[in-house]
């Protein structure tokens, strides 16, 4: 085997031009995909990580039916000891029980309906980091029977920072809610949705004003390793005995999943292209090789060597070509992969304008994942070996003296 390995790679440099652009072609294949697919992955987990992690959670346990028809009637009793258990459950790391509703926001005559969000303001900030976002007056403190309200809405309702903001709504069960609130806080919303009609206020003041003594709409929750979410829905189906209806994200945020399904199906469709082109490329390169050393090989097996060895050697000398190619452009992507993954580039303009609409961030994130590493060599060799199957078969059926004559 050392003798094949010695000779094939001797071989690869008696023809140094062919061997270094067969060996360049593989290189660009691994080093644009690496790029295209670190972008394209790290893009779609930034996007699900802001977009999760600003309010929905990996993970909502609600009241069953209520994601269909969200009433203040679809309501669930809370309970400490499900709470405490949900968070000792393995891979879940946060739980934030809220009370959303309906009402209608007025000062004055200005009138306008809102989405009250009534949450423990202490988990709360620790789930979404909504103090981050407060940019006039202070954070709602665990007591505080004041509100948070979202700029666009206090543009609109001309509220300041101690202000009085007047709710009226249909409470629980059908009874007239409404209360007067004065407004701590100013909260900015990367979404324009959230921005112009999201109130914040500490959970038990909500469940007072609708009159929701000790029920939630909803706990959400974070988890450790998002790989493992199933698993953790399944077990949350376990501890809750099945009374209640566990969704993970990509049930709640189906025209996201959707949205990222598409624009990956036309990653991976110009990535085949790619490929189908290296392909060929690769096929091109070994066929030349054959024919220009026809009378070479003619020689060899005249001399007694066999067919199979000849096959051996030629197989070697394209599995070298294919490594040099694939480790040159691993070598030079992970750098730039790496630097990207710490410094995710700025985007601005419409595109900037789209993605805040998701209330995503708008960077261009990179991921750093050995998968994707592994998966774009796997693919180069396979493609590899496929574009060599036909010039090995010409090997075994190659006829000597026309050769030697030719």
């Amino acid at each position: 085997m050392k003798t094949y390995l010695k000779l094939a790679w001797r071989n690869l440099w008696r023809n140094k031009r062919r061997t270094i652009i067969t060996t360049s072609s593989i290189f660009f294949a691994v080093f644009l995909a690496l790029i295209m697919r670190s972008a394209q992955i790290g893009s779609y987990s930034k996007m699900i990580k802001d977009v999760v992690e600003f309010y929905t959670g990996y993970i909502q346990i609600h009241k069953k039916g209520y994601w269909d028809n969200k009433s203040i009637n679809n309501t669930f009793e809370y309970n400490d000891s499900i709470i405490n258990k949900i968070e000792h459950l393995d891979n879940i790391s946060l739980s934030v029980p809220r009370l959303e509703s309906f009402a209608l926001a007025s000062t004055g005559e200005l009138t306008k309906g809102v989405m009250l969000i009534g949450t423990d303001v202490v988990k709360e900030n620790k789930f979404t980091k909504l103090s981050k976002r407060v940019i006039k007056g202070k954070y709602l403190s665990e007591n505080d029977n004041g509100v948070l309200i979202a700029e666009d809405l206090s543009d609109y309702l001309k509220l300041k920072v101690n202000d009085t903001i007047v709710f009226l709504a249909q409470g629980y069960h059908g009874i007239t809610a409404a209360g007067r609130y004065p407004v701590r806080g100013i909260v900015h919303f990367p979404t324009p949705d959230l921005n112009n009609q999201t109130v914040y206020m500490s959970l038990k003041n909500c469940q007072y004003f609708y009159s929701a003594d000790n029920r939630l709409t909803s706990i959400a929750l974070l988890i450790k390793n998002i790989h493992h979410i199933n698993k953790s829905a399944k077990n949350l189906k376990i501890l809750t005995r099945n009374k209640y209806e566990v969704m993970t994200w990509d049930n709640m945020l189906v025209e996201l999943v959707q949205g990222i399904q598409t624009d990956n199906a036309g990653g991976l469709f110009w990535l085949g292209i790619l490929y189908v082109i290296i392909t060929f490329g690769i096929f091109g390169t070994i066929m030349m090789g054959i024919v220009e050393r026809k009378k070479e090989f003619a020689v060899m097996i005249a001399v007694g060597t066999q067919k199979l060895k000849l096959s051996i050697i030629i197989a070697t000398e394209t599995f070298f070509i294919t490594l040099m190619g694939i480790i040159s452009g691993i070598a030079v992507s992970l750098p730039i992969i790496f630097y990207f993954f710490n410094n995710p580039i700025k985007i601005t303009g419409d595109a900037a304008q789209a993605m805040e609409k998701w209330g995503v961030d708008p960077v261009l994130s990179f991921a750093l994942e050995p998968n994707f590493f592994i998966n774009q060599s796997l693919t180069i060799i396979l493609l590899t070996f496929i574009a060599s199957v036909y010039p090995l078969i010409m090997i075994n059926k190659f006829n000597v003296i026309k050769s030697m004559r030719n």
